[in-house]
């Protein structure tokens, strides 16, 4: 699988300039490119209590739609991160994998940072898709530092983790650390995008997008600044790396919750109330 990852700087509040953004990016990826991932809340910057109402938007509300389209248009898949106003009235942090045809999978950040208190919901629930032959999950920043989250995704058959980021100062080098544990741990490539360039209220967001090899080792990082990387997962490192042991097969404790499967591929793993 042909991967981009979209490094950007955004702007908090200004889904016109980051959607416009993202749609260039989109434009401008290489021929044979199956998937390009950006950031968390990409399309909208971080929200604040007093102007999230006014920028969150539903799943199929315009920016969707307009990824949608670009999507279709270069025959790829994009991960992209977007404030959600949800059917129930509630706000979430919410990341899509969205192909031509529309939201191939959602996930709504489950472990909410410090920021994210009392804009967000946490989301309930865990997931994976099929795509183009990976089965591919959904994380959100902050979820990396808890080792049950990518576990989740494992358990559910994850080979690719996607992880949008929003990472600032001075907390860079744990997320660097965090993904490689979880993509070693899981046996599993590891995919993440972060955030650069300053947000609102004086924050410096880290930088360090990268990807990781099933054993846990980096294949390419960036930098602090805007940028784009391509890279090529091999599925056979998936085979190599789980050819000896699983960690999955021989662990002794198991998350609680009973894995369920869609008739559209995905699969969906409850967190128990």
């Amino acid at each position: 699988m042909k991967v981009e990852l979209v490094q950007l700087a955004g702007r908090d509040g200004d889904t016109a300039y980051n959607l416009q953004r993202t749609l260039e990016a989109i434009r401008r990826c290489a021929v044979g490119t199956d998937l390009v991932v950006f950031p968390e809340t990409q399309l909208m910057g971080f929200p604040t209590q007093d102007t999230i109402r006014r920028v969150a938007e539903p799943l199929d509300g315009p920016s969707v739609q307009a990824i949608r389209q670009a999507a279709d248009e270069r025959n790829v898949a994009v991960v992209v991160g977007l404030a959600e106003a949800a059917d129930d009235g509630r706000f979430y942090n919410t990341t899509v994998l969205v192909t031509s045809e529309g939201v191939a999978l959602k996930y709504r950040k489950t472990h909410l940072w410090a920021s994210d208190c009392g804009v967000f919901s946490p989301g309930d629930r865990y997931a994976t898709t099929v795509f183009k032959g990976w089965r591919v999950g959904l994380l959100i920043c902050f979820d990396i530092e808890f080792p049950e989250s990518a576990r989740a995704l494992g358990q559910l058959g994850a080979d690719l983790i996607i992880v949008t980021n929003g990472n600032m100062d001075p907390y860079g080098p744990t997320h660097r650390t965090a993904i490689m544990a979880r993509a070693m741990e899981n046996q599993a490539f590891a995919v993440m995008v972060n955030r650069v360039g300053e947000g609102d209220g004086g924050l410096v967001f880290a930088g360090g997008s990268a990807v990781v090899d099933p054993f846990g080792q980096l294949l390419c990082e960036a930098g602090r600044g805007e940028c784009r990387l391509a890279v090529e997962l091999d599925p056979a490192q998936l085979l190599q790396a789980r050819r000896d042991y699983s960690y999955l097969a021989q662990r002794r404790l198991q998350l609680p919750g009973q894995p369920t499967e869609q008739t559209d591929g995905r699969r969906e793993l409850i967190i128990p109330s």
